[in-house]
């Protein structure tokens, strides 16, 4: 399994789609995902070995120019990231809840992978755009305690870009919440 991830962020489909071809040529990575989300922007997230993730990140950057939004490469993601975007985590209990938002897609992904490695939480949905407005948010659970240390470890990483949304830790949720959620 490859353990590097990369993701560009575009304004223009049409640019995000190129970029995500030269990406492609550049470096022998593979396709997460590559596709627009709302408000007309694009997401290319690839993963593969480190310096072809890092080789492939840096051209789509390149092209992407002026449309670029955000941008990351991690070298060691944890195993719960990949789950969590295609939401086919369900939760082994249900403890509290932790909830992170964010206007960047690609802020959230690191902001994720940082509250997953901080603490012992399990990743419920990772929700990248789609019907978003083009903002994404994470949700997990654990111990209240955990939950509260893996919000703490993402919302550092979504303040260094300024682009936090909003954070909360439900300590006790709704047997009913949980049943909407999931």
């Amino acid at each position: 399994m490859y353990r590097a991830i990369g993701m560009i962020e575009v304004t223009s489909i049409a640019r995000g789609i190129y970029a995500s071809d030269q990406m492609l040529k550049t470096a022998y990575v593979d396709v997460v995902s590559a596709t627009s989300v709302c408000p007309g922007k694009f997401v290319t997230i690839i993963h593969g070995d480190v310096a072809a993730v890092e080789s492939s990140v840096s051209a789509g950057v390149a092209i992407a120019g002026e449309y670029l939004v955000d941008s990351f490469i991690l070298p060691n993601v944890h195993p719960g990231v990949f789950p969590a975007i295609t939401a086919t985590s369900m939760p082994e209990g249900t403890g509290a809840l932790g909830i992170m938002e964010s206007f960047s897609m690609a802020s959230m992904v690191t902001a994720a992978d940082a509250a997953l490695k901080a603490a012992d939480i399990q990743a419920l949905e990772l929700r990248l755009g789609r019907g978003l407005g083009g903002k994404a948010y994470f949700t997990f659970t654990g111990d209240v305690a955990a939950v509260e240390a893996g919000i703490e470890a993402g919302k550092a990483i979504a303040l260094e870009k300024g682009l936090l949304v909003d954070t909360e830790v439900i300590p006790s949720p709704s047997k009913r919440l949980w049943s909407s959620l999931f």
